[in-house]
């Protein structure tokens, strides 16, 4: 004979699978909401330890971060930076680049009124300066901006810098990529109309008392200047803060897929 299911038994059923129903609904438009924001969960420490070593070599840098206190941020010195992860430096999803996030309320270098997220240069165990007079000195990096602040769209994504001051950099306003030089002065452009998450490969060479920048492979700057005491850095180094009207969590965030300072003397 067939068996039946009691009546109480057959609405407990219905309720089990309308809750469940209602679960998996919310699961979906959580995760299509996630997806929809671009938002997606940081690799473990180890891939990013993994990406790291594939990205640099750690030992020729060291990290200063948009955290700690006034004038004296953070910093993961080379020994360190090898398996560092936050979610100010972390592998990319793919585990193709690292991610450099600065956000606009973040803390400040001494010298600086904007926060950052960057690499800066070493020789071994001691600050990196050399001079453009004697020898070869590249900077060879393949990067993208994937984000920018809202109210003041602009970070920096490679430097020459000296004891004081920048030497030229590379910045992108809103949709317009340019190498400047002069105090900000002068500018050249190198993308004019640049798409956020676009990878570019970026040369800098420093050598005879020139700086040339070469963009994608073509040749974009080439001016006379010289200088001792400099050095190379490279990350997020966002232009505003909440004085500039943009939210404490706002963000200017850098890719960097591969990056090497080579020297000849």
């Amino acid at each position: 004979m067939p068996r039946h299911t009691p009546p109480a038994r057959r609405l407990q059923h219905r309720r089990l699978l309308a809750v469940l129903a209602v679960v998996a609904g919310i699961v979906g438009l959580v995760t299509t909401a996630t997806v929809a924001s671009g938002k997606t969960s940081i690799p473990s420490a180890d891939e990013t330890a993994a990406t790291t070593a594939r990205v640099m070599d750690a030992g020729d840098w060291y990290l200063t971060l948009p955290t700690g206190s006034k004038g004296k941020p953070d910093t993961v010195q080379p020994a360190q930076l090898a398996d560092y992860s936050s979610k100010w430096f972390h592998a990319t999803p793919e585990k193709d680049g690292i991610v450099f996030t600065a956000n606009a309320g973040g803390v400040t270098t001494s010298g600086s009124s904007y926060p950052r997220t960057e690499l800066r240069e070493m020789n071994g165990s001691k600050l990196a300066a050399w001079s453009n007079t004697r020898g070869t000195h590249t900077l060879t990096v393949r990067q993208a901006v994937t984000a920018l602040p809202a109210a003041k769209p602009e970070v920096v994504t490679a430097q020459i810098h000296d004891s004081e001051d920048d030497v030229m950099e590379v910045r992108l306003e809103s949709g317009k990529l340019i190498a400047s030089y002069n105090d900000g002065r002068t500018d050249v452009t190198l993308d004019p109309k640049y798409t956020l998450g676009t990878p570019y490969d970026l040369t800098i060479t420093a050598s005879g008392g020139r700086i040339r920048v070469a963009y994608n492979g073509a040749k974009k700057l080439d001016i006379a200047k010289r200088g001792s005491g400099w050095y190379f850095k490279s990350g997020s180094y966002v232009q505003s803060n909440t004085s500039k009207g943009d939210k404490p969590s706002a963000v200017g965030v850098v890719v960097i897929y591969k990056i090497a300072a080579t020297h000849t003397s």
